[in-house]
Parts: C-alpha cells; sequence; structure tokens
C-alpha cells in the first residue's frame, strides 16, 4: 500500500505534464510553450513602450524638431515631400481621413498581435522566426529612438499638416497634461514602427496565406499602413523608409539566427532530422 502512494503521485504528475505539452488544435506545442511564447512577446513589447515614453525631455525635443527639418529639407531636395499631398487626399474623401485615423490606433497593437496570434495558432512552423525579427526590430527602433528623436509633421509648424487622430477622437496627444500624452513619446518617430510592423506581419502572411484573396491583401496591407501614417500626420515618408530598413536588418538577423536552429527558428517547414522516415 505504502508503494502504490507515490506510484499514483507519479502517475498524476505524469497526467499533467502530458496535459500541458500535449499538442492541440490551436496549441501546437502545447499550453506551457504558448504561455511562454506569450510572456516572451509581452514583456519584449512592454520594454519596448516603456523604454520608448521614457525618451521625452526638453532637450530631446529641441532635438526632435530639428531632425524633423533635416527630414523635410531632405524630402524637398530628393522631392519626397508627400505629406502634405497625401493628407489633402484623404481629407478630399469622405470618411477616409477618420477611417485612417482608427486604422493607425488599430494597426500597431490589435492588427499585429491578432496576426502574431494566428502565425503562432496555425503557422507555429514560422513563429519563431517571425518573433525574433520582432524583438530584433524593436531594440534597432529604441536605438534610433535615442539616437534620432523626430517630431511628427503634425508637430512640425509651418507645414499645415492637421492631426487626424486628435480630430477623431478629441483627444489632443500633443497636450502632455493630458493621460493619454504620458503613455508614449511624440518624439519617437525615427524609424516609423507602423510601417514596420505592418512589414513584419505583411510579408510573412502573405507568404503564408493558401488563397489569392488573402495573399494579395496582407501584400497591400503595409502599402496601406504607409499610407495611413502620412494620412494622419503621423509620419513623414523617409520615416516609414528607415522602419522599413530597421525590418530589413532585423529579418537578415533573424534568418541568421534560424540557420543556427533550423528545428525552432527557421521560417517555413521544419527540417526533417536524419534517419527520419520519408
Amino acid at each position: 500500500m505504502p508503494d502504490a502512494l507515490p506510484r499514483t503521485r507519479r502517475s498524476v504528475q505524469h497526467l499533467v505534464v502530458e496535459q500541458v505539452t500535449k499538442p492541440r488544435r490551436f496549441l501546437p506545442n502545447g499550453a506551457i510553450d504558448a504561455v511562454l511564447q506569450l510572456v516572451v512577446v509581452v514583456i519584449a513589447y512592454k520594454l519596448y513602450q516603456n523604454t520608448r515614453g521614457l525618451i521625452n525631455d526638453q532637450l530631446g525635443a529641441s532635438q526632435a524638431f530639428a531632425n524633423a527639418d533635416w527630414i523635410v529639407s531632405t524630402e524637398r531636395f530628393l522631392h519626397l515631400d508627400m505629406e502634405n499631398g497625401i493628407q489633402s487626399f484623404a481629407r478630399s474623401v469622405p470618411g477616409l481621413s477618420d477611417a485612417s485615423a482608427l486604422m493607425y490606433m488599430n494597426a500597431q497593437f490589435t492588427v499585429t498581435f491578432g496576426a502574431m496570434i494566428y502565425i503562432y495558432m496555425r503557422h507555429n512552423q514560422a513563429f519563431g522566426f517571425v518573433r525574433n525579427m520582432f524583438i530584433g526590430a524593436w531594440t534597432l527602433a529604441l536605438v534610433g529612438y535615442v539616437l534620432m528623436p523626430t517630431a511628427p509633421p503634425r508637430l512640425v509648424p509651418g507645414l499645415g499638416i492637421h492631426d487626424a487622430v486628435a480630430e477623431m477622437t478629441k483627444v489632443d496627444l500633443a497636450d502632455q497634461n493630458s493621460a493619454a500624452a504620458k503613455l508614449f513619446n511624440p518624439y519617437a518617430a525615427v524609424p516609423s514602427m507602423h510601417v514596420g510592423f505592418s512589414l513584419m506581419i505583411g510579408i510573412p502572411l502573405a507568404r503564408l496565406s493558401t488563397h489569392k484573396v488573402t495573399r494579395v491583401f496582407w501584400g497591400l496591407y503595409p502599402l496601406a499602413v504607409f499610407f495611413v501614417v502620412m494620412a494622419t500626420g503621423n509620419h513623414f515618408f523617409l520615416d516609414g523608409i528607415f522602419g522599413a530598413l530597421a525590418v530589413g536588418i532585423s529579418a537578415l538577423v533573424a534568418r541568421r539566427l534560424g540557420q543556427l536552429r533550423p528545428h525552432a527558428w527557421q521560417f517555413g517547414p521544419r527540417p526533417v532530422p536524419e534517419g527520419a522516415a520519408s
């Protein structure tokens, strides 16, 4: 009888471990792995958000407007100063400006993390690559915010750019006394991670999609977000280019990591172990 209790305890422990690690339809690697991945992504995003929000002082503000002036001058020299024209177009089409503001507010968090959850559940073989790419891009973005604080077009005097989000929500994020303004750094415009996030989910989902409609939708999604960030007055064209550059670098890093751990971090089908049946 005494020997039966340890055996029963071991059986229960084995059953619990089996249940939390057992692959399921929406948890391909079991519940423990799902929780672990969630914790990793949430911690990385919180560090990104909190560190991003700290870079907001008087000296940084002065430098941010100087950097914005440099971007304006560079775009004009290269004939890339399209922000005013894009916003004018958005405001001329009924409902497009408000739709752009709504998309701007939801693209970075709701759509992005919804897409990451979908990739984890339905295309788990690609999740490690996408997650590593995100963490790399977040790190590069923070470096950009520190080295090049930049005011968005909506805050630069003389450009005639309106704050479409503030017009729709009636919340002025430029007012540093407002509760909403305390949650973000208004001078973290370079690189544009709205554009960066859209690329990091749009391109993988376009490649993973088996239907032409969804493949085209996700392929065009980054272009739509690029339009939105300028239509709402939140980013210059070059901000988006810098965001795409950060993604390109992080994708190369993620690809290299995938070569080091192909069974976990490679984008696409997992390699078949040597000796496995074909």
